[in-house]
């Protein structure tokens, strides 16, 4: 009877070895390669993409236009190729369809930016952490359908401590860009942001533990 009992208990171990392996070759087949591959040219100074509201735009494929115009309506779907970034260090792309249906087949790019250019810190789907310390798609899931993963202040995002007017000043520094005189609240708003980006980096890392 004992030896009955061990080898079922055996089977049903295999058997959830092979169903685990089984669900996890069926979630890695659900995603495909990036046709939109990006290296260390693809993206520019973020001044020098198109402004649209408080971010920059573009599109990789050459439909400039349709990201634009899903931009300027404040919801819908973003076409394949487009380009979005609201700080210099953070940018998502999408990809075609069937790149990550998790994620609306958006790839989230975190970035390391100077004088020089930039450097392409970590690249993915659901596993990229922002210079603050989040995960850009815990933030990014919690945008209403209608708005392609996409935050903005009404979005159902959860809303992070900074202002516009601190988007609006971050813009203006990136480092890849030609340097320009600072406006006297774009200044004042920098100053602010130090304190402010240290507690949420603590905040994130306590949240780890």
């Amino acid at each position: 009877m004992k030896n009955a009992i061990g080898k079922l208990s055996t089977t049903l171990k295999v058997l959830g070895l092979a169903t685990s392996f089984s669900c996890l070759g069926l979630a890695q087949a659900d995603e495909i390669a990036a046709k939109y591959n990006v290296d260390g040219s693809t993206f520019k100074c973020i001044t020098k993409m198109t402004a649209v509201k408080h971010y920059f735009v573009d599109n990789l494929a050459g439909n400039l236009a349709g990201t634009v115009k899903v931009a300027e309506a404040g919801k819908g779907e973003f076409p394949e190729g487009s380009v979005l970034q609201l700080i210099p260090n953070e940018v998502m792309v999408k990809q075609q369809k069937g790149f990550s249906p998790a994620t609306s087949d958006w790839e989230f790019f975190a970035l390391d930016t100077d004088k020089g250019g930039y450097k392409i810190v970590s690249h993915g789907r659901q596993e990229v952490n922002n210079f603050l310390g989040l995960n850009c798609f815990d933030c990014h899931k919690a945008a209403r359908a209608e708005f392609d993963l996409v935050c903005e202040q009404d979005h159902g995002c959860a809303p992070l401590p900074l202002t516009r007017v601190m988007f609006h000043a971050i813009q203006r520094v990136d480092p890849r860009c030609p340097a320009e005189t600072l406006s006297a609240e774009d200044a004042a708003a920098l100053k602010e942001l130090g304190p402010i980006i240290e507690q949420i980096k603590n905040e994130a890392a306590a949240n780890k533990k």
